[in-house]
């Protein structure tokens, strides 16, 4: 095989591939909830309101850090709320 063709066959491979996984990502992620209050110091998956990144709550339980869960799960776990506050 000539470098072109392997060029034009990765690309190829790359473009199915992503077409194959980010509809199986989107999938995933529509099934999930931001559940707030119940992560641990230094585990909330995003950004509070005093910090801009992933692990950077400050205590256990803080009301404006969140996990994503699964959907219908955040009201099962205690302390669990699907709004800050």
């Amino acid at each position: 095989m000539t470098k072109t063709r392997i060029a034009i066959a990765s690309a190829l491979a790359a473009a199915v591939t992503a077409a194959v996984v980010l509809p199986v990502a989107a999938q995933a992620q529509s099934n999930m909830e931001k559940c707030y209050g119940i992560s641990k110091a230094g585990k909330n998956d995003c950004q509070t309101a005093s910090s801009s990144c992933a692990g950077t709550s400050k205590k256990d339980a803080q009301t404006d850090a969140w996990l994503s869960v699964p959907k219908g799960a955040c009201e099962k776990i205690v302390g669990g709320k699907l709004t800050t506050g």
